[in-house]
């Protein structure tokens, strides 16, 4: 069986359908991903007390390359460890220790938001919201199911009544054209209310900032929301029409997550320790900003 990489190099445009992202923005992410790898290494060897020369002992297993597609096959098709290593031709174990490895550097190399990326520096996240002023920040969520709790107490924190499982919750925030990741909460208990995850995120906005939202937003500041139905009444047609421009905008929110749940890890029970889901959705929310162009490496630096 070919490994997936080299299928890849010879056909560069089914890259996407494989690993989730096309075979240039492969190459700028490994790129990035050498740059940080040479970092720790350096890093590493100025700590190290050597008794061997360098070079010596038991040879990487797995190239760099390999390691990071790796892990983006398992983000995109979510096999079985023991799948993925006949994929790549390893054992079930170098699977699962190649794909956490992968998974640390792309979460380091990868920033999940704008709010991730500027955040840390307050003129740049007053400059990034001066240039966010001008539009309405659309809102949602996305619940998930997770393995059931051991313990009871936690069972009851994470079961959802809405979907008749445990769940876990990650709210996204973007763009009004659906083209940018602004925020992310993630990998909260799936019963937590989305509206007190809206109020969670304006905190990191000033009082100018307008968002939108479907009817569980209901009630949160500066957010417009669709008309409920009330009881035993119907809609006004202006009301109705109101309602079907806010869907018309909201639509661009569907379609972010959509992006994200390209990579099936996310539409499936996820079987993973659950300690590992917000680096995981944090990372995919990182490389759907990569696909859509907005992340330049030659301008940030981890």
């Amino acid at each position: 069986m070919k490994n997936p990489l080299d299928y890849i190099r010879i056909h560069p445009q089914r890259s996407e359908s494989i690993l989730g992202i096309s075979f240039d923005d492969f190459n700028r992410l490994l790129k990035q991903v050498r740059k940080l790898h040479a970092q720790e290494q350096a890093l590493a060897e100025a700590q190290k007390v050597r008794v061997n020369a360098a070079g010596a002992g038991r040879p990487v297993e797995m190239s760099l390359e390999v390691t990071v597609a790796l892990c983006l096959f398992y983000l995109r098709h979510d096999p079985t460890f023991g799948v993925l290593g006949m994929v790549f031709g390893v054992s079930q174990g170098q699977a699962n220790q190649a794909f956490h490895q992968g998974l640390r550097w792309l979460r380091q190399v990868l920033p999940a938001s704008l709010f991730e990326q500027f955040g840390h520096d307050p003129q740049l996240w007053a400059l990034v919201q001066e240039l966010l002023h001008d539009e309405v920040l659309l809102a949602d969520s996305t619940e998930q199911a997770r393995e059931r709790p051991s313990d009871y107490q936690t069972q009851k924190q994470y079961y959802s009544g809405k979907k008749k499982q445990h769940t876990q919750k990650t709210q996204v925030l973007g763009t009004s054209d659906g083209q940018e990741i602004v925020d992310v909460i993630p990998a909260v208990p799936g019963p937590t209310s989305d509206i007190s995850l809206l109020r969670r995120q304006q905190q990191k906005f000033d009082s100018r900032q307008q968002f939108m939202g479907d009817k569980a937003y209901q009630g949160a500041e500066r957010t417009i929301t669709p008309h409920k139905k009330p009881k035993r009444r119907e809609l006004s047609d202006s009301q109705q029409q109101e309602n079907r421009e806010i869907s018309a905008q909201r639509i661009a929110i569907e379609h972010l997550i959509r992006r994200l749940k390209v990579f099936r890890i996310l539409t499936h029970r996820f079987r993973l320790e659950s300690r590992v889901y917000s680096t995981v959705i944090l990372t995919i929310c990182g490389l759907v900003r990569l696909r859509l162009g907005n992340l330049d490496f030659t301008a940030y630096d981890f």
